[in-house]
């Protein structure tokens, strides 16, 4: 429901007062006049007996619709302050999750820094290991994992390691890190 309702109702309760209050007015002011113009005429005052039931019945009803108006509007703005709370609760809600965003984007950032740390390091102790001795850690490390240090060493260290290593180990990280640099660079190797 939006907002303009309430306005409009309360619009509408205005301009039905506005009518009858019309009404009133032309009632009190043309009445009388009416009157005396027909009692002048010889007309009977029994037919302008006859109009006051019918006009105790329409201001009855006029009155009723009115009555009916105001708690429409009154239940109307009872819901917009409703719907104003759990508005401001939910920015409140809102406004809680942004920040848990951020704090858990700052745990995640820092994560990455120290595994990016560590890489670093580990990837600085095995460039400075003995490429026979090296060659021998790698073989036993599973191949994506090997790949990953291997990658981000310099290319003479990493040269040296592959070639003390076991052919097919060697090859299957070879594959690995081809298969990385064409995800990464979007092209294919020649065949």
């Amino acid at each position: 429901m939006s907002a303009a309702n309430p306005v409009r109702g309360g619009a509408l309760a205005l301009l039905i007062g506005c009518f009858v209050l019309s009404a009133l007015i032309r009632m009190a002011v043309v009445g009388p006049a009416v009157a005396e113009q027909l009692n002048a005429t010889g007309a009977a005052s029994a037919d302008l007996a006859g109009c006051a039931p019918a006009s105790d019945a329409v201001l009855a009803a006029l009155k009723e619709r009115g009555e009916a108006l105001d708690a429409r509007e009154a239940a109307m703005i009872e819901r917009i302050a409703l719907l104003e709370l759990a508005e401001a609760e939910f920015t409140k809600k809102e406004a809680a999750l942004i920040e848990a965003e951020e704090r858990l984007a700052a745990t995640v950032a820092l994560a990455d820094g120290a595994a990016e740390r560590d890489l670093s390091q580990l990837t600085t102790i095995y460039e400075n290991v003995k490429p026979k001795r090296a060659a021998g850690i790698f073989e036993s490390m599973e191949p994506s994992f090997a790949t990953g240090i291997l990658s981000r060493m310099a290319p003479t260290a990493a040269a040296e390691i592959l070639a003390a290593m076991d052919a097919e180990k060697a090859y299957a990280i070879s594959v690995l890190m081809a298969a990385r640099n064409m995800n990464a660079g979007g092209t294919a190797p020649a065949q």
